[in-house]
């Protein structure tokens, strides 16, 4: 039986976090982080998260994010939290005057997949620098509220011209015939989503990005999301109502079961 986990652990560079530590968060947010499942000690994908970390280090601050040293902090906040199952994320911040980055790890509890189907509203709404997964996304928030406030589960994010790029917490995904459709725009490459890819390509199957449009939606017979957390179909967005592809939630299912665990 895994053990509870903690509301939240949170440590600053392998130590407890103090009240004085949280300042920074809380008052100098400028940062960026990943986030993750864990489950027996183990992550889907690692090698991209620490990539992840680095490369929006640098592009940020100016400095490497060492992914050895983000793995070891990771399984010290799991020692420190008392999990082998969890939910967890990796800060990375610049406190102001320091020259060294931060790392920040908080452990929750582990989030169990949902596959129920998902209705989603649009909205004209696109992050600015959307490469970077980072935290306080205002607009982001502000508009998964609006979705849920109108009954449906999420906000899907467009461009000028209704342009989809992605959801407001998740990669969204369409079928086209046999081929799985990635909308071709700026926005967040998710770490669900790029083992999709990888993994389909491994299959055979083929997985492409296009751009693809509001007004264009019927074209397409299924559609479903991704993120840290899973897979899940879409149902609905706006007015377009999708059928769920059960043979294409399999497929999607097995190539991301069939990715390699890493340890932490």
């Amino acid at each position: 039986m895994t053990p509870s986990v903690p509301d939240l652990h949170v440590e600053f560079d392998g130590r407890p976090a103090t009240a004085d530590d949280l300042r920074i968060p809380a008052f100098a947010g400028f940062g960026h982080f990943t986030a993750m499942q864990v489950r027996d000690r183990t992550v889907r994908g690692l090698a991209l998260h620490l990539d992840r970390l680095d490369s929006a280090n640098r592009e940020l601050f100016g400095l490497p994010l060492a992914g050895e040293r983000v793995r070891e902090l990771i399984g010290h906040a799991l020692d420190g939290a008392g999990a082998r199952d969890a939910s967890v994320r990796v800060h990375g911040y610049l406190p102001p005057g320091s020259t060294e980055t931060v790392a920040v790890v908080t452990v929750r509890e582990p989030v169990e997949p949902d596959d129920a189907p998902r209705s989603l509203m649009s909205v004209p709404y696109a992050r600015a620098v959307p490469h970077i997964k980072r935290p306080g996304e205002f607009s982001q928030s502000y508009y998964g509220q609006q979705a849920r406030r109108a009954g449906f589960d999420e906000a899907l994010l467009t461009s000028p011209g209704g342009m989809v790029t992605e959801g407001s917490i998740t990669n969204i995904g369409f079928l086209d015939g046999d081929s799985v459709v990635w909308p071709d725009a700026p926005a967040l490459t998710g770490i669900t989503m790029a083992l999709l890819e990888s993994g389909l390509a491994r299959t055979g199957r083929p997985s492409v990005r296009r751009g693809v449009t509001l007004d264009g939606l019927g074209a397409y017979g299924a559609a479903f999301v991704t993120n840290s957390q899973g897979i899940a179909p879409v149902h609905r967005i706006d007015d377009t109502v999708f059928a769920v592809d059960e043979d294409l939630m399999k497929l999607l299912g097995q190539v991301y079961e069939d990715v390699p665990r890493d340890s932490v």
